[in-house]
This record gives structure tokens, C-alpha cells and sequence, in this order.
């Protein structure tokens, strides 16, 4: 299974996947999402390691299911996503950051600028 990340469960990679897909409008809100059999052939995975992904969404209310039809991206599920990205940036990134920062002394107006450069130095 080229291209996932061997030290992860692949149904959380395809869950990441799809999100990814849904912040940047690649599966709209409203639209269908590939099914499970499409994602197992194209992925090279097991069909119900596909489903095990996809049903991540859909108990997070960001995809629902249509009987015979397939799979649709729910209304509101973008910005659900970005709120979920930005808490985890939040605990992962800006707050080790911000207690760092503290340890060594950087005063808040100093982090601020760095944090001004660092985002203006990004491509």
C-alpha cells in the first residue's frame, strides 16, 4: 500500500484523506464522495477498511449516506472541519509554542512578530 503511513491505521489516513478533500473543496458540500469500492481499487485496500474510514465521517455528521445512491458530503461540514483543524493546531502548535516562548523569555509582542515573519516567510 504505497503511500500511507505504515506507523497509522489506514482507515484514519483515508478519514484524513476525505477531510482534506472537503477543506479544499475538492469533495463540495452537498456533492458525492468515491464509494467504498472505488476507494478500495484505487487504494489498493480492503473494502471494509474503506468503509471503517468513510464511517468516521459519517458518525461526525460530515458525510451522510443516501440508500442505492452513495455517500454526500454534509452541509456545514467545511467549516466543522476547520474548527476541528484550528483546536488541534491550537493544542499541538501554538500552545508548546506560546510555552516555550514563555520559558525563554519572549514577551508576547515578541511572539507576535516572529509569528508575523514566520507566516509572511511561508510560500
Amino acid at each position: 500500500m504505497a503511500g500511507f503511513d505504515e506507523s497509522r491505521p489506514i482507515f484514519l489516513q483515508l478519514a484524513e484523506m476525505l477531510e482534506d478533500g472537503i477543506i479544499s473543496g475538492a469533495f463540495p458540500e452537498g456533492g458525492q464522495i468515491p464509494s467504498i469500492t472505488e476507494y478500495s481499487a484505487a487504494l489498493k485496500i480492503n473494502p471494509a477498511t474503506a468503509l471503517k474510514g468513510i464511517n468516521l465521517l459519517v458518525d461526525a455528521g460530515l458525510v451522510y449516506k443516501k440508500r442505492g445512491v452513495g455517500m454526500f458530503v454534509a452541509e456545514g461540514a467545511r467549516e466543522a472541519l476547520l474548527a476541528k483543524r484550528r483546536e488541534g493546531f491550537y493544542e499541538s502548535q501554538a500552545k508548546p509554542a506560546a510555552r516555550e516562548a514563555k520559558a525563554l523569555g519572549i514577551t508576547l509582542d515578541e511572539l507576535k512578530k516572529m509569528m508575523e515573519r514566520g507566516y509572511e516567510d511561508v510560500d
